[in-house]
């Protein structure tokens, strides 16, 4: 037989519990509702920054990127580069023409890997490529930020209403 105190406590047990779930539920549906939009957002941030940059020789990149591409004039590409990723940032912030914006986003990211192939040397301490130089760490983490960008186009509504699933992606479009 259970005491008063014994029902006290698995009564405040229980309610604890409630207030957790209720707040998980809560906290779940606002990141459901805003994390993809500030995804967009921040990385349109970055690229308007990170474009900014180089347009203005500023750059702790830009002779990496002369290097990786020394077939171009450094003196075009690097700034060309740079109004690229401020225009693929200007579309992400206005949420505008996302498949464009996320098409060059993928090919500038996945140009970055050059360096691996180009630049070994810079990219890895003694040929091994476990282990990184500061120039490849930044390269490697470009990861994180193309597939924050495949994140972001998950989300886009399929391009044939008639033809459109739905994978859980929420009523409002990214891609107007």
């Amino acid at each position: 037989m259970a005491t008063n105190t014994e029902r006290t406590n698995t009564d405040r047990l229980g309610r604890v519990k409630g207030t957790i779930e209720t707040t998980d539920v809560r906290v779940l549906s606002i990141l459901r509702r805003v994390s993809v939009p500030a995804l967009r957002i921040s990385l349109g941030l970055v690229f308007v920054w990170f474009g900014a940059l180089k347009i203005f020789d500023v750059s702790p990149v830009s002779a990496l990127v002369a290097r990786t591409v020394y077939w171009f004039d450094p003196d075009l590409v690097v700034p060309a580069l740079g109004a690229l990723e401020i225009v693929v940032g200007l579309l992400l912030l206005a949420n505008r023409f996302l498949r464009l914006a996320l098409a060059l986003f993928a090919a500038q990211m996945i140009g970055t890997f050059l360096v691996f192939v180009v630049l070994p040397g810079v990219a890895f301490r003694d040929g091994n490529p476990l282990l990184l130089t500061v120039e490849g760490e930044f390269v490697a983490k470009n990861l994180v930020l193309l597939t924050a960008g495949m994140v972001v186009g998950s989300r886009l509504p399929a391009l044939a209403s008639s033809k459109r699933e739905d994978h859980g992606a929420p009523d409002h479009t990214l891609d107007r």
